[in-house]
């Protein structure tokens, strides 16, 4: 087989009354990466989900090689060589990668020849650009390492139309490099055509032959990537035309006084092992400090422990102050947070909009009257908060399971930012943000910090980091291993330090 070429024509996919899909059509042609751009809901997913099996269209066609099929179930997706390469992980963790390749098949037989097996997933591996160890548990490898192991799954089981949905996410630049300039070499010698999703414009223009931007369920754009500015993808994507919102505002150079300050931080993880080790770091008044890393190098843990959510030993100090992360602590001294997945873990889902707004003031004056809440100010305070950060919900009672995810954050960063907040603790804040979410989260952190905000940003989106902080820090297998300013920061250096090396 030889890379196809795949056409989607007029595909309508309707969810109720929601309008998912609205007479979308895509060609991929053959031997290429096509881009899938748009904001969170403008049906990227349901498309290729369509394109897998997993949903039926209401509407359309769905052409291979200029022979029409339908796709009743992902085995007719697999019985014609179309296969995902998933946001979030498909493995099993307990066990090792050359089995969890092996058991991805269609069909096994009843004994499995494993020297056989062997022999031909080493075929398949020795011609990467990158490693991946076949005989380790899945569970003992790193984030960019189970990515990699899924891409590879999907050439081991032959794909000939290859679905990434945001591979980078969890890999340094250079492994990103590896990745998608594997994929692009494989489509450029008519092995695989391939979809790329990514949120990442240097990525698309790097790797992509050609793009297509949805809005709100319908295709707005499309054309060869060469032909078209990063502006104008940009303007499709949200409607209108935008600014560049993600650089150094002006400022004036960061305070002397450290407001955090953390010597000889240990803190273990879930399995009781060390995950944080002898870690210390400071942050001055009007100043972004990033933190870079991979995935499971110690950020989740240290996050955690700074807001009170885990134990931890050493010396913690805001402003001089001890600090723990109690409630109380997190009042008097102004420390507050942007974490990641917000709906998960910073806000109680079943809760009003308004009830949720109200989670770091309800015990105070003018929401707290003694024992009874003011029902009336929660509500001017919710409808203030709401409109300054131009929230969308249905209204001011709707739980928040019932916002998209760009509107979580918006709800999140107005009771966290509308604070006295001396330390602002943002942990990968655009984590599964659309492109105007992420830029409206971007320019309330530069706010902040202008304002004298001390901030500790911590990030596995290095573009993310380098456009936004003042110093860099890198973390590696819980320890700072590199630091450096941002004016001076080179990306090949940070990602070796990332990928656990040392700069030549």
């Amino acid at each position: 087989m030889t890379a196809p070429q795949v056409e989607l024509r007029n595909m309508t996919k309707r969810f109720g009354a929601n309008l998912a899909l609205n007479n979308v059509s895509l060609l991929i042609r053959s031997g290429t990466v096509h881009a899938l751009l748009g904001e969170n809901g403008a049906g990227k997913s349901t498309l290729v989900k369509c394109l897998v099996g997993f949903y039926h269209p209401d509407e359309g066609h769905i052409q291979v090689d200029a022979r029409e099929h339908r796709l009743n179930s992902p085995k007719d997706a697999d019985a014609l060589g179309i296969g995902m390469v998933y946001q979030h992980f498909t493995l099993v963790p307990s066990m090792t990668v050359a089995q969890n390749l092996v058991v991805s098949g269609a069909r096994l037989p009843a004994y499995i020849n494993w020297q056989s097996e062997l022999r031909r997933l080493a075929e398949v591996t020795k011609k990467l650009p990158f490693h991946v160890p076949l005989d380790v548990r899945v569970s003992q490898l790193s984030a960019g390492e189970k990515q990699k192991a899924e891409i590879v799954k999907q050439l081991y089981l032959g794909r000939k139309l290859l679905i990434l949905d945001e591979p980078t996410s969890v890999l340094t630049p250079a492994e990103a490099d590896e990745v998608l300039g594997h994929v692009r070499s494989l489509t450029r010698t008519g092995v695989l055509s391939a979809i790329l999703i990514s949120h990442k414009f240097h990525e698309v223009r790097r790797f992509a032959d050609d793009v297509t931007v949805l809005r709100r369920g319908a295709s707005v754009r499309t054309g060869a990537v060469a032909d078209l500015t990063d502006d104008a993808l940009a303007e499709a994507m949200i409607g209108e035309p935008v600014s560049k919102i993600v650089q150094h505002a002006p400022k004036s150079p960061p305070r002397s006084d450290i407001i955090l300050s953390i010597s000889d931080l240990r803190v273990n993880g879930d399995n009781g092992l060390p995950a944080v080790k002898d870690l210390s770091l400071e942050v001055r008044a009007g100043e972004i400090v990033g933190i870079a890393g991979v995935s499971g190098n110690g950020q989740l843990e240290l996050v955690e422990a700074l807001m009170g959510q885990r134990d931890r030993s050493g010396t913690m100090t805001v402003s001089g102050s001890p600090f723990n992360g109690t409630r109380r602590e997190i009042a008097r001294l102004g420390v507050y947070g942007l974490p990641q997945e917000p709906l998960k873990n910073a806000c109680i889902d079943r809760m009003s909009l308004a009830e949720n707004l109200a989670l770091r003031n309800f015990d105070r004056v003018p929401l707290c009257r003694g024992i009874a809440m003011n029902y009336g100010a929660l509500a001017q305070q919710a409808e203030r908060l709401v409109a300054q950060f131009r929230v969308k919900a249905p209204s001011l009672t709707a739980s928040m399971s019932t916002l998209s995810g760009g509107n979580v954050q918006r709800a999140v960063l107005a009771r966290e930012l509308t604070q006295d907040v001396r330390l602002l603790v943002a942990s990968n804040p655009t984590f599964g943000l659309d492109f105007v979410a992420c830029e409206e989260t971007y320019r309330r952190i530069l706010e902040a910090r202008n304002r004298g905000t001390a901030v500790l940003l911590i990030s596995e989106d290095l573009d993310e980091l380098l456009g936004l902080v003042d110093r860099v820090l890198v973390m590696s297998a819980g320890r700072i291993v590199h630091e450096v300013s941002a004016e001076g920061a080179d990306k090949r250096v940070i990602g070796k330090y990332m990928a656990g090396m040392k700069a030549a």
